[in-house]
């Protein structure tokens, strides 16, 4: 990744006389004295490349000249002695391309000089961090000094500004990207073909936690849902703790996080291999659906028409399989389908599963898609075994059929076609 590049463009959009502070995540804590894993914050890394905690970065552009500040942890015996070395001052002076790296334990004090003569200062307003108190404090400190003439004044979010720039991916993002999709596709074919072996849902599991870990990708993107039956009409279950019925489907929500970078994929198939005619009824018309929405987009089109596209083609399908009366025009103006399709088609995909970035352009008009967006398109039926108004052999089926989507110069890419969807494919693979 270009990280300069990045940092440049960046404070493009920053007013002159301004000073933009970044900082890396903290530790969190998971019980009494023990730590998560380390997690780094996406906007830092988006800037930096930087995967450590104690992590701080500032931008300043002045009068027409930018120059950028790293301050990180140097390495000392006793952090060495517990967690192994950092990369420290010396080492970081040759690896990031910045103007200056200081110690971390510098940060207070060099802060003080850094913010004179810059009027406004940029931090991320919504994020709780001891580095964007401080530097607020200090610049409130400089403006009661009357022997400063300049000082910071007005408390802008540089969020927003980075988040806006991480919706275009560079071409080294979808590089990443694809390769954390085709760990997944591996996670998902292998699921398929073992399953037939597995007894509970967290056996299912632990074959993604196996090649996620296998192929480098040391963490899922977000808790993987393995989700048999009636069970799967829960958004977000996580619990995949529970008995596998052969005769059910089993909805599976699942992809890993390779150098930062997300894949979210879901994949809705038979336990037992074969599809019952009332579960590929319902499947078929789901991936219908996904088809022609996929195929709406390229550069130009709103995300608003996929969604509504998305809620016209899903309520022709309850209506044909008997779970809505009524016309067309009516279940769309009551929004009567909303209790079986109750999510949107999508959401942006790239340093998170759900990619901090605009959904609105600043007229607050709905967003028109662009060359570099990666999107996911997920239409999904929930249609639960206690409700008594879905026809009989249709109660407890939950389908829904994801895939990352890369809008090009011209139309779209599919990054994770190769993922068997098709119920004919579905079938070819388990039974191999």
């Amino acid at each position: 990744m270009n990280y300069k590049k990045i940092r440049t463009n960046l404070l493009k959009k920053l007013e002159n006389n301004s000073i933009a502070i970044i900082s890396a995540s903290d530790q969190k804590i998971r019980s009494n004295d023990t730590e998560y894993i380390f997690r780094q914050s996406s906007n830092f890394y988006y800037l930096t490349g930087l995967e450590e905690d104690c992590s701080v970065l500032v931008l300043s552009k002045q009068n027409g000249i930018s120059k950028s500040y790293l301050f990180l942890k140097d390495n000392d015996k006793l952090t060495t002695l517990w967690l192994g070395k950092s990369l420290g001052v010396k080492k970081a002076k040759k690896t990031i391309d910045v103007d200056k790296v200081y110690d971390i334990k510098k940060y207070k004090k060099r802060l003080e000089k850094l913010l004179v003569d810059h009027n406004n200062l940029y931090i991320e307003q919504f994020t709780n961090s001891t580095y964007y108190e401080d530097a607020k404090n200090i610049a409130l400190s400089l403006s009661n000094n009357r022997a400063i003439k300049q000082s910071p004044r007005n408390f802008l979010d540089i969020a927003t500004h980075i988040e806006t720039l991480r919706l275009i991916k560079d071409k080294d993002e979808i590089k990443v990207i694809k390769k954390a999709i085709d760990i997944t596709k591996k996670a998902h074919h292998k699921a398929m073909k073992n399953i037939s072996k597995c007894s509970y849902e967290y056996q299912v599991q632990a074959i993604y936690n196996n090649t996620f870990i296998k192929n480098k990708a040391f963490s899922d993107a977000y808790s993987t849902i393995v989700a048999g039956g009636d069970r799967a009409n829960v958004l977000h279950y996580i619990n995949n703790n529970k008995k596998l019925d052969k005769n059910d489907l089993v909805l599976i929500d699942a992809g890993c996080e390779y150098k930062m970078y997300a894949s979210d994929i879901t994949r809705t198939f038979p336990v037992n291999g074969k599809f019952s005619e009332a579960q590929k009824d319902v499947y078929n018309k789901i991936l219908d659906a996904q088809k022609k929405i996929i195929a709406m987009i390229k550069p130009g089109i709103k995300r608003l028409e996929l969604q509504k596209l998305s809620e016209k083609l899903l309520c022709t399908a309850l209506i044909e399989l008997g779970v809505l009366n009524g016309s067309l025009e009516y279940n769309l103006k009551e929004k009567t389908f909303k209790k079986y399709y109750p999510h949107g088609i999508g959401h942006w995909m790239g340093l998170d599963v759900h990619d901090q970035a605009p959904y609105f352009e600043d007229d607050f008009s709905d967003i028109i898609l662009k060359e570099g967006m990666v999107l996911t398109i997920e239409p999904g039926l929930y249609l639960k075994k206690s409700d008594k108004n879905i026809p009989k052999q249709y109660r407890g089926i939950g389908i829904r059929i994801e895939d990352d989507i890369l809008v090009t110069k011209d139309a779209y890419e599919n990054l994770s076609l190769s993922i068997v969807k098709d119920v004919k494919d579905i079938e070819e693979i388990m039974k191999a």
